[in-house]
């Protein structure tokens, strides 16, 4: 063989190489769910109504010390326009266990009082992250600590549809160190009562969910942890003992940070100290995660199930959207775009800010591909994958985003939003890019916009 025509065959050998190199970077879900070698573990936070606005990450101006959160968003990607599949808690979460939304899985409406929440909730049919993840080729060990909200009676527990463990509470409201819930004590192991009166509901499911990672690691298998914590939910007088005032809990330590102290009666600096002891339980699981030598392998993704509640009651509605309209309950962007973190070392940029929309449904997408498990057949899933958004820049797979939340209903497709907050009303159409805050109706100067907005809801309904 002459030199020349070595050189040829060397260099097609290379370029080979550099293919097959290329590819696997730029297929996660060959790369990270395929290989045997490679099966993250899996652990999914939830904050409860943290506004938008609450975090400096996220507004600069925010008084609220929240220095882990702000770190994390340091050490993987801070998603700016992530969104909630409802504004309201109950259906937020059935949303993100089900990667469907609220019209395909039926859950459309938050349960409320005793019979709701210790009710069926989610369709008992509904098959969920954990249950899928167990079909794993190599099965990951489930748990869940935290506000489950879904459902609890027979069958509808969280160790019923697919968690080895849970210790958390049903309702999607408790007093923080009583873990009363309109009157009946409401905290499980399990589907047995767990009494632990005094001690703060925050710091009781980060402890378990730092226990689940301590324990399953040293088994040397993948596990998933769903933490959903209860804070910074708002204070509410039927869960009190007779006597108790209601208002804003916290730890002592939490005041620490701030010029006021543990007596402070202003519910806007309480809430302040709520959201930093939050931050401060956050922490502690990441350092869990290195001290068990499991960060590098373990893929986190952190959010809010809606925004701040931003119904002018007094002493209540307390957390920053800012710059974002309105909050919870509300499809505005103040109630479904929330604060969202993801961290994967090696795979996710350091200090990368994603723009790209994505949605809670995508994150079961997500755990499934991580595990390398097949999704049920006949189920029609909202959520698509999202690792290569996160791990590559990529563009949202993503045409439009759907939301309907009672008589609220909003469409996102591209940079564009329609929205209202009745069936009655006309649509409002918004440019996200240049106005997130949503102040300038452009349906009469942009109408042919509109109306592809317009088209594009009804086109979703009739999928229904």
């Amino acid at each position: 063989m002459s030199h020349h025509a070595w050189c040829r065959l060397a260099m097609k050998q290379l370029m080979c190489v550099l293919l097959l190199s290329s590819f696997l970077v730029l297929s996660p879900e060959t790369s990270f769910a395929e290989s045997e070698k490679a099966r993250p573990n899996i652990l999914i936070i939830t904050a409860d109504n943290l506004g938008y606005g609450d975090l400096k990450s996220y507004n600069p101006n925010s008084p609220i010390h929240t220095p882990r959160l702000d770190q994390l968003a340091t050490q993987g990607a801070k998603l700016t326009s992530f969104y909630t599949a409802s504004p309201t808690c109950t259906v937020s979460r059935a949303c993100l266990l089900s990667g469907r939304i609220p019209q395909r899985h039926g859950l459309k409406q938050q349960l409320s009082g005793l019979k709701g929440n210790y009710g069926i909730g989610l369709n008992q049919k509904e098959v969920l992250i954990p249950s899928i993840l167990k079909t794993a080729s190599v099965p990951y060990a489930t748990g869940c600590f935290g506000k489950w909200n879904i459902g609890f009676a027979p069958g509808s527990r969280p160790t019923e549809r697919g968690f080895d463990e849970f210790l958390g509470h049903a309702s999607g409201n408790i007093d923080y160190y009583h873990h009363i819930y309109a009157g009946k004590h409401d905290l499980f192991q399990g589907d047995k009562e767990l009494h632990a009166d005094g001690k703060y509901s925050t710091d009781l499911f980060a402890d378990a969910a730092i226990d689940f990672i301590d324990r399953r690691s040293k088994q040397n298998s993948p596990w998933f942890c769903y933490l959903p914590f209860n804070s910074p939910h708002f204070p509410s007088a039927r869960n009190k003992k007779p006597g108790q005032p209601n208002r804003w809990q916290a730890p002592d330590s939490a005041f620490e940070h701030y010029e006021f102290g543990p007596e402070e009666t202003d519910p806007l600096k309480r809430y302040y100290a709520v959201v930093t002891a939050l931050d401060t339980a956050i922490g502690r699981v990441l350092d869990s995660l290195d001290a068990a030598g499991v960060t590098d392998d373990t893929f986190v993704f952190f959010f809010s199930d809606n925004g701040a509640f931003r119904l002018n009651r007094k002493g209540l509605d307390v957390g920053i959207n800012t710059p974002l309209r309105s909050g919870g309950v509300t499809c505005r962007e103040g109630g479904l775009r929330v604060v969202a973190m993801a961290r994967w070392p090696g795979k996710i940029e350091s200090g990368s800010v994603i723009s790209e929309p994505l949605w809670s449904p995508d994150l079961l997408i997500a755990a499934q591909t991580l595990a390398g498990a097949k999704l049920p057949q006949g189920i029609t899933y909202d959520g698509k994958n999202p690792l290569p958004v996160l791990t590559q820049q990529a563009k949202s797979a993503h045409e439009s985003f759907f939301f309907n939340y009672g008589k609220h209903a909003a469409l996102r497709k591209r940079d564009w939003k329609i929205v209202r907050e009745n069936s009655n009303q006309a649509w409002q159409l918004f440019n996200l890019i240049n106005d997130k805050n949503e102040e300038k109706n452009l349906a009469k100067s942009h109408s042919d916009r509109a109306s592809e907005l317009m088209a594009e809801y009804k086109r979703w309904q009739d999928s229904f």
